[in-house]
């Protein structure tokens, strides 16, 4: 069992179990209706994700604060990251921000590499449907961040191949590539008073 901000996490006979926690801070119905939206919509963004060919675990079943899905076995890509797996992840990023579909938590650590060497995206708890280029932007940069805090020594070569399959797969990469430079700019400065 893994516990997550949002939710709590079951693995039981090759499915997985991922029900959201109930929030106690927020009136109750008001959260019910949050919970219940959010795993609604995480189900439909997953099933759009795999109808434009980006591999997302099946789910089974979708109850009201709980999604059933397949187990993916393997290796989370955080664990075994090379400009292969980089470039790959670019390919996907690219495929899926051109289905007009966000992440919103694209990390190394939400990516696993399957037994079969499949890349598999988890985790669209986060996700949304939005093609703009600030929000592409956000979603390459959070990536960028996840290698900058894991794999710092290679960081240069891993964005470079991630680049490269993100070119190969949105035809708009080039405008989210310079949104990327700009969100990073900004984070390097403090606003005074």
């Amino acid at each position: 069992m893994l516990q997550c901000a949002e939710a709590i996490v079951e693995f039981q006979d090759g499915l997985v179990y991922k029900r959201r926690i109930r929030k106690r801070y927020r009136i109750a119905e008001i959260d019910e209706r949050i919970r219940k939206e959010r795993t609604r919509a995480e189900a439909r963004i997953m099933a759009e994700a795999r109808r434009h060919g980006v591999p997302t675990p099946i789910i089974f079943d979708v109850m009201d604060y709980t999604l059933v899905m397949e187990q993916i076995e393997g290796a989370l890509a955080r664990e075994i990251m090379r400009p292969q797996i980089s470039e790959r992840i670019g390919e996907l990023t690219g495929i899926l921000h051109g289905s007009g579909i966000i992440h919103g938590d694209l990390t190394a650590s939400n990516i696993i590499l399957s037994s079969d060497d499949t890349l598999y995206l988890i985790d669209f708890g986060l996700a949304y449907f939005d093609s703009s280029t600030e929000s592409r932007g956000v979603d390459v940069h959070v990536y960028f961040q996840s290698l900058a805090a894991t794999h710092a020594s290679s960081l240069p070569e891993l964005k470079e191949a991630f680049v490269k399959g993100y070119t190969r797969t949105l035809p708009e990469a080039a405008e989210v590539l310079t949104r990327v430079a700009d969100i990073e700019r900004r984070g390097r400065y403090v606003m005074r008073k």
